[in-house]
């Protein structure tokens, strides 16, 4: 049935609680504050909320130097009030996920401070030492530019500590055994606290074999299957988000040839093809990444964004596709980086254009997966280039024209908001948009609502139609005896169109359109014809809207060929 596995037709929020809201007035958001603005993401139609991450932290890397994996940061409030939290979500309808950032450690927690003070400390080996400084230091770094080595010397622990990312954050052993257990034993926590899944950070670098003398480090898949076991047994539908920016020829290890380890994966591929095509108005390489990731197992799912919180990454690009989309949305270098991509937030990358944002968000909820949306992107939010690296673009949330956005009575927030410009908090904002029929946020609450209503995305199968125009994308999924077509045109300039829906019959005859009156038939040989305007966009319904009449409870396809399709 539908509800059995819920992460397939959804959309889920990514927010920050630190920027999202303050209830005390000390300029930094916390839950009880969070709280009250349940409703906000209930009317906004999300059906997960997925938190960043909250807990103990000296904050040098937003949050994800974690001190404490067991508790809450007082400026946050306390397990009670996320207790309260959860609960309030539950209430509404809508499942929390949160950060789960068992890559590495702060430097701060007590497992690295006792780790070195000893080599005869229990947690000695729950991090990677080296006694000599590795001769690949210098290599492997995930931020280029800003940081200089993997390896750094500890004098304390007379040794060299590893570390994937920035200097205060050493990683840990995760081919430790001991290490393993205590991830579960994490994630068995918070599951009981009331979340209904994670989404694992720097999945790639969690399952690889770590030390000085590791050249090419191997992925160590089994690992998660153990984490998919480990859920299945405590809560059966809570599920993991897995972060792996990882080629399509990768994907089936991530998920297990037979869902078996990962529920979810967001789609690095796809996104990275999707910017291509907005900035060159060509669909043909995003065809291509959806065919190279279409392979998974029935059980798993896509995660889709456009932004996230952290830099566009288009290291999976050609160099000449690369620069395309430098020149269309980051030109500047202030608007670049790590050599590698655009830190900016979507609606200035698009010069704020209303038509080019309703087209990318519609077809970002209409590729095949689920949607997941960055928290002020339904405002169309600005950006703040003057904060350094990814800050710009984790800025707070900006919900009235009251001092600071309305989003704390404090002086100093813990961010500034944008408080200039055409993306200021007097100009965008949640309390001005609400009032506005015609606003960014009402449009988003209205495709979420439609996107909800076409599960043929989250579970069908998906063809893409060929058209003799690049800049129009055509694709149909079908799924239980329905179907359902979406029509993209990429370019500026009106385009004109002719396509067969490719279904026997006369199935394809009709075309509803679900977001306007404009409707069409097929002439007589079965052709659709269709004018559509710049940066234009069609949600179809294949035949009459008496489909939930026509869905059948099961899929009538042989288990069989069910299994063939989805592991194409």
């Amino acid at each position: 049935m539908i509800d059995d596995l819920w992460y397939k037709n959804g959309v889920i929020y990514c927010l920050s609680v630190g920027t999202y809201m303050d209830a005390n007035g000390d300029g930094v958001g916390d839950f009880r504050g969070l709280l009250r603005r349940l409703d906000y993401l209930h009317g906004l139609g999300i059906t997960t909320i997925w938190l960043m991450p909250f807990q103990p932290s000296p904050c040098k890397d937003d949050g994800y130097d974690i001190s404490d994996y067991y508790s809450v940061d007082p400026r946050y409030g306390t397990l009670g009030d996320f207790v309260e939290f959860t609960h309030g979500c539950r209430q509404r309808g809508i499942r929390v996920i949160i950060d789960l950032v068992i890559n590495h450690t702060s430097d701060q927690h007590a497992w690295f401070q006792s780790a070195r003070t000893s080599k005869d400390s229990p947690y000695r080996d729950w991090y990677v030492w080296s006694d000599r400084r590795p001769a690949n230091a210098n290599t492997g770094m995930v931020f280029p530019g800003v940081q200089k080595s993997t390896w750094t010397r500890d004098k304390k622990a007379g040794a060299w500590y590893f570390h994937r990312f920035y200097d205060f954050q050493p990683d840990l052993n995760t081919s430790n055994p001991h290490v393993q257990a205590e991830i579960l034993k994490i994630m068995g926590f918070w599951i009981q606290l009331g979340v209904s899944g994670f989404r694992m950070d720097a999945v790639p670098f969690v399952i690889a074999t770590k030390g000085a003398t590791v050249r090419k480090p191997v992925e160590q898949y089994d690992m998660l299957r153990s984490f998919r076991e480990f859920l299945q047994w405590r809560q059966g539908n809570a599920i993991i988000l897995a972060e792996a920016n990882v080629l399509p020829e990768t994907d089936m290890e991530y998920f297990g040839r037979d869902g078996d380890r990962m529920h979810m994966m967001f789609n690095f591929h796809v996104n990275q093809h999707l910017f291509y095509a907005l900035a060159s108005a060509d669909s043909r390489p995003l065809a291509k990444a959806l065919a190279a990731t279409r392979p998974r197992p029935v059980t798993a799912q896509w995660g889709l964004f456009l932004r996230n919180h952290d830099e566009l990454d288009l290291g999976r690009l050609t160099k000449a596709q690369r620069d395309t989309v430098f020149k269309a949305f980051g030109p500047d270098k202030s608007m670049q980086l790590y050599d590698r991509g655009i830190r900016r937030r979507f609606a200035p990358m698009l010069g704020g254009n209303r038509r080019r944002l309703e087209l990318a968000y519609s077809l970002m909820c209409t590729l095949p997966g689920t949607p997941v949306i960055r928290y002020g992107d339904e405002l169309g939010m600005g950006d703040n280039l003057d904060l350094p690296e990814r800050n710009c673009a984790r800025t707070p949330m900006q919900w009235s024209t009251e001092p600071h956005a309305g989003f704390t009575e404090s002086d100093r927030p813990c961010s500034p908001v944008i408080d200039q410009g055409a993306y200021g908090y007097e100009h965008v904002n949640a309390a001005k948009q609400r009032r506005d029929p015609n606003s960014m946020l009402n449009w988003t609450e209205r495709i979420i609502r439609m996107r909800k209503e076409v599960p043929e995305v989250g579970w069908g199968d998906f063809k893409v139609i060929a058209t003799r125009d690049p800049a129009v994308l055509v694709i149909r999924y079908d799924w239980r005896n329905n179907s359902v077509l979406f029509i993209h045109n990429l370019a500026e300039q009106p385009r004109e169109v002719s396509f067969a829906v490719g279904l026997p019959d006369d199935a394809g005859d009709l075309l509803v359109n679900l977001l306007t009156e404009d409707h069409n038939r097929a002439d007589e040989r079965g052709r659709h014809k269709l004018l559509i305007e710049g940066y234009g966009y069609r949600w179809y319904r294949v035949g009459g809207l008496d489909y939930l009449l026509k869905r059948s409870d099961i899929d009538t396809e042989s288990p069989r060929a069910s299994r063939q399709r989805a592991m194409r």
